[in-house]
């Protein structure tokens, strides 16, 4: 159980403020709103599957509906002790979504999008201390598998190592990519047989207690191109509390031409942005608006052509947090931050 009774008060007040806004009750259904909400709550039983519990959010209280087949688990080892008293068991047949709706009229959470990932944009205490630890844990997996590879290792067996590290920690493998030397032209490179050859890249998006790290490093012979380091210092550089999202997509991407990078190259790929409890919450693009929050974590990944950089970092008051650290991992000092560079093979 790692509820915060604290925490779970701020979050509570949050969205007190949120429904005086809209008039009414909310309903929680999704797996980041809901497990921001019970601070670390697991939602799913399938990682592709719904939530397995959904949260009425009102003046009398909150009702947590559950199905009826995971509340004693949900009770016993993850929810706070007062949440217990609010459980509506659901019968399995019925989603509990669709439960918590039927309850009585309330403000469904596509109505409240944008406002609710304001909500939980600037992390708490708790949830900060929850996140480094994950992004520790991530670090260090990736250090321990790609300290052991060779070239001749294949993609899925880097794969498979990677997601048994995460799985030993508790952290669930969301995403897990590995392209090899023959294979770096993908920039979404799922694992295949392939051997990694003379450089390969690996991605990793793990979570736990519902956030999430997002990390990429490289294994073998370095590119060495700091322009992308370069790119990934706009995208920082511009990612100032209070500034509108769209503006800081804009001023990063803009940073691809001015490093000498093809002047469309950031339209190959998305750039990531803010995270939290979605992989990307939200995505950047010209048409995301958010206003960014201190104490808000971020995981921009600009790339190009065998290119990439990706962390978890979190924008602090007196500066950038980096997340996912190992301090066994290679790393060159660029413009006041130390960033990860190839580990070479063993």
């Amino acid at each position: 159980m790692m509820g915060s009774t604290g925490d779970r008060e701020v979050k509570q007040d949050r969205l007190a403020r949120l429904r005086a806004a809209v008039g009414g009750p909310l309903v929680l259904t999704s797996h980041e709103a809901v497990s921001w909400y019970l601070d670390g709550v697991r939602t799913h039983i399938s990682l592709a599957g719904p939530p397995v519990v959904a949260v009425r959010v009102e003046d009398a209280g909150d009702t947590l509906f559950v199905a009826a087949n995971e509340a004693d688990r949900l009770i016993a080892e993850e929810l706070l002790p007062a949440d217990a008293d609010r459980v509506v068991r659901v019968d399995w047949q019925t989603p509990p979504a669709e439960a918590a709706l039927a309850a009585g009229s309330g403000v469904q959470e596509p109505a409240v999008a944008a406002e609710l990932r304001a909500a939980r944009a600037s992390l708490l205490p708790g949830e900060r201390d929850r996140y480094r630890a994950l992004g520790r844990d991530c670090a260090e997996v990736l250090t321990d598998v790609l300290s052991t590879v060779a070239p001749g290792h294949t993609e899925q067996s880097v794969a498979a190592s990677v997601a048994a590290g995460l799985v030993a920690r508790g952290i669930d493998p969301l995403v897990i990519l590995v392209a090899g030397a023959s294979r770096l032209a993908f920039r979404h490179p799922l694992p295949t047989a392939a051997a990694l050859g003379e450089r390969a890249m690996v991605v990793a998006c793990g979570r736990r207690h519902g956030l999430i790290a997002n990390i990429t490093r490289w294994v073998g012979a370095d590119a060495a191109d700091e322009r992308i380091l370069a790119v990934e210092r706009a995208f920082l550089d511009a990612s100032v509390p209070g500034r509108p999202l769209d503006e800081v997509f804009a001023e990063g991407s803009a940073a691809y031409a001015a490093n000498g990078f093809a002047v469309d190259e950031w339209q190959r790929h998305h750039q990531g942005g803010p995270t939290g409890y979605a992989g990307r919450d939200p995505r950047a693009t010209t048409a995301t608006t958010d206003a960014l929050a201190e104490w808000q974590a971020f995981a921009w990944n600009p790339t190009a052509p065998g290119v990439k950089v990706e962390d978890t970092l979190l924008r602090a008051p007196e500066g950038w947090e980096v997340l996912t650290i190992d301090e066994r991992w290679p790393t060159i000092a660029f413009e006041g931050l130390e960033r990860p560079v190839a580990l070479s093979y063993s």
